[in-house]
């Protein structure tokens, strides 16, 4: 059986500019980074924004499993499948992180038939806009640690500055370090912190911005640090913002690649779902509906993180209304959440199966809380049997749910047709009434205590003393009405990664809050996340390698 990389890596695929006539880009509109890669220019941009807009399809999944979901997979065959029916579809995509292609997870091109491409470029260095926005940011916390050596002329108390490095890795040792030590010209002794790249506040603002003058305001909102008196400190203040844009000139460009079978793909942005809002940018979005008649994109892990950050943050802040959700899942995972291990998956178990499809069935409340038509997905693997297969789907059916099967890794766009039959149908017959879970009036305890009670499932919040002086203070400060954005452990409905299927009488533990004033939104961490993950003792980086040739071998 051939892995993803040599499936990419044999694919025949055509100019970017071939692939951008198919929606009616010309060379002109594209600023090229070789023969398979393209930014979508400015001017382009411009020009579609009174086009009618396609539908909007999500597709998310139930919490992710070491047996595999295929979320990416499934967005990536379903665009190709439209393709086969006649469909003029674009596929939105977030952009992978190093972090986890060198660590556990992989990259974020799909799998199997069903892939983006060229697949090692987007794994990896792909067009730079990872490295110009851990650029800004670690150009903004240079600037604070050069006006606190400088003098401290806004008054900084060094014991509260809140802004943070980053890095594109995934690198324990940087959680807490201390910085300026040695003589006094290395600058002032304090406590810092790194986060991974797709967890700071920079990427949130590109994903979120709308333009450069969108993206300058953001930027300029940013709060660093706090003054002597408690008042916020701001990259404004810092006069940091003009410098930051100018790093951010190309990579607020939305970038086109395509699928193995030549479907355009947007794939723009990475923040993580589990530490971040998770979902590709608002421009390569509405540049997608503007492009085609379906616009196909996807939200971080699982449903209770990135669909949820996708309703609540990105669809309030931008403005856009989903006409479907397509929630993928497996019969390995379902097994997994009703307690085999993963040895043991292959196997046929209905049993094991009953008791872990209650995972499947929150999502499935929790997707028809927003008013949106949810289709169901089993992502095919070849253990699958018959009797599983017919459990799942009545199960669904049942609950009001359209259903198909998905093959799109085994035979590409061609096993995705039923899928994209599905998905048409219910975009006929159902019409979404979409509307966020919370309202922006509602105090921030209040909104996280919503997410934490509708979404996971939970009989309660406890908020750390700290968590709660932190959101009465943001509340003094005006912040009050921003959308709450909960960072989780992907892993489970609950903040205890080792709670699997459908968690009962938990609750979720708030530790920390603080905002993200420019993006938009209150970050709330939870139970024990990290904004900067580690290395697992055997990472995928062992496995990847380069021959003679430069073909790179172990991605995946």
């Amino acid at each position: 059986m051939k892995t993803d990389i040599e499936i990419a890596q044999e694919a025949v695929l055509e100019p970017i500019v071939n692939i951008a006539k198919k929606v009616g880009l010309t060379a002109d509109d594209l600023e090229l980074y070789g023969k398979y890669k393209a930014k979508i220019s400015n001017e382009y941009l411009n020009s579609i924004q009174d086009n009618p807009e396609g539908k909007l399809i999500l597709v998310t999944a139930i919490n992710p499993t070491p047996a595999g979901e295929g979320k990416t997979t499934t967005s990536v065959g379903l665009g190709q499948a439209f393709g086969k029916l006649g469909k003029r579809a674009v596929i939105a995509l977030r952009e992978p992180s190093l972090g986890p292609c060198f660590g556990i997870k992989g990259g974020a091109a799909g799998g199997g038939y069903a892939q983006v491409v060229p697949m090692e470029d987007l794994n990896l260095h792909f067009t730079g806009d990872f490295h110009a926005i851990t650029s800004a940011n670690n150009l903004l916390a240079a600037l604070l640690d050069n006006h606190i050596q400088q003098g401290n002329e806004l008054r900084i108390d060094t014991r509260q500055v809140v802004w943070k490095r980053c890095l594109d890795m995934n690198d324990r040792v940087l959680r807490n370090v201390v910085v300026g030590l040695g003589s006094k010209m290395d600058g002032v002794v304090r406590e810092d912190h790194f986060v991974i790249t797709v967890a700071s506040e920079i990427m949130a603002i590109l994903c979120l911005a709308e333009d450069m003058e969108d993206l300058k305001a953001r930027l300029a909102r940013i709060i660093v640090a706090y003054d002597m008196d408690g008042n916020p400190v701001t990259a404004g203040d810092l006069h940091a913002v003009g410098a930051m844009a100018a790093l951010l000139k190309d990579a607020i460009l939305p970038n086109m690649i395509q699928t193995l079978e030549h479907t355009p793909a947007l794939v723009h942005g990475g923040p993580f779902a589990n530490i971040a809002h998770g979902c590709n940018s608002v421009r390569a979005t509405k540049a997608a509906l503007k492009m085609a008649d379906y616009c196909i994109t996807e939200a971080g892990f699982g449903a209770d993180l990135g669909a949820e950050k996708f309703f609540d943050i990105k669809c309030r802040l931008a403005g856009l209304k989903p006409d479907a959700v397509v929630l993928v899942a497996t019969v390995r995972a379902l097994k997994y959440n009703g307690g085999i291990p993963k040895a043991e998956l292959n196997e046929e178990n209905l049993e094991a199966l009953q008791k872990g499809i209650v995972n499947l069935e929150k999502h499935i409340e929790n997707l028809q809380k927003y008013g949106v038509p949810v289709v169901v997905t089993l992502n095919s693997f070849i253990t699958d049997t018959q009797a599983e297969i017919s459990y799942v789907r009545n199960f669904c059916e049942e609950r009001g749910c359209e259903f198909a099967l998905s093959e799109v890794w085994e035979k590409g766009g061609e096993g995705g047709i039923a899928l994209a039959e599905k998905v048409l149908e219910t975009l006929e017959k159902k019409e979404s009434h979409f509307k966020p879970i919370y309202e922006d009036e509602l105090p921030l305890k209040e909104k996280i205590e919503t997410v934490a009670k509708e979404i996971y499932g939970a009989k309660g919040v406890n908020f750390a003393p700290a968590a709660l002086k932190q959101l009465q203070k943001l509340t003094d400060l005006g912040f009050g009405n921003l959308p709450v954005c909960m960072a989780k452990t992907q892993y489970s409905l609950s903040d205890d990664p080792a709670l699997l299927g459908r968690p009962e009488n938990f609750e979720i533990s708030v530790r920390e809050v603080y905002v993200s004033a420019g993006a938009g939104f209150v970050v709330v961490l939870t139970g024990a996340v990290m904004t900067m993950p580690g290395l697992p003792k055997k990472p995928a980086a062992f496995a990847i390698d380069v021959n003679e040739e430069g073909a790179i071998t172990g991605l995946f």
